[in-house]
């Protein structure tokens, strides 16, 4: 009996899980730092889509702009990632990261940043892929 209590429990989870789905939401709805870091660093700039990603432990929201820019925030509202064609503003990249990139790769421009727990990451125009620790050196780099 109790393994089939824990088989049914495991199959439960695992359905919450699956069934994680991105909810749409208005501007309105993201955390207050998601809405000042769009208003600052997009002032005016439309939204095409806001989604709540309903995840088993934290949600996290993505939020797309209509010049083509993704951005995705932390449940707090902090920012996780952005990526852009056209290019990331380079004032949200540390400065470190950025005279790294000046340094050794002064063409490309940054068209993804990325927070984890204990790393940055970047992916350059170029298409190298660079990891960098907490301390800002770097720790990684893929093509």
């Amino acid at each position: 009996m109790k393994k089939i209590f824990a088989l049914t429990a495991i199959v439960l989870a695992s359905l919450q899980i699956v069934n994680a789905d991105d909810k749409p939401v208005t501007f309105n709805q993201l955390p207050a730092p998601a809405q000042t870091f769009i208003n600052a660093n997009y002032p005016g700039e439309k939204i095409s889509y806001a989604t709540k990603d309903d995840d088993f432990i934290l949600p996290d929201y993505n939020v797309m702009l209509a010049n083509g820019v993704k951005i995705q925030f932390e449940n707090s509202g902090a920012l996780e990632k952005i990526e852009s064609r056209a290019g990331v503003p380079e004032n949200l990249v540390p400065f470190q990261i950025r005279d790294y990139v000046k340094i050794h790769y002064p063409e490309a421009i940054f068209i993804e940043y990325e927070i984890g727990r204990r790393s940055y990451e970047v992916k350059l125009s170029n298409r190298l892929e660079l990891k960098f620790n907490k301390n800002f050196n770097v720790i990684e780099i893929d093509d």
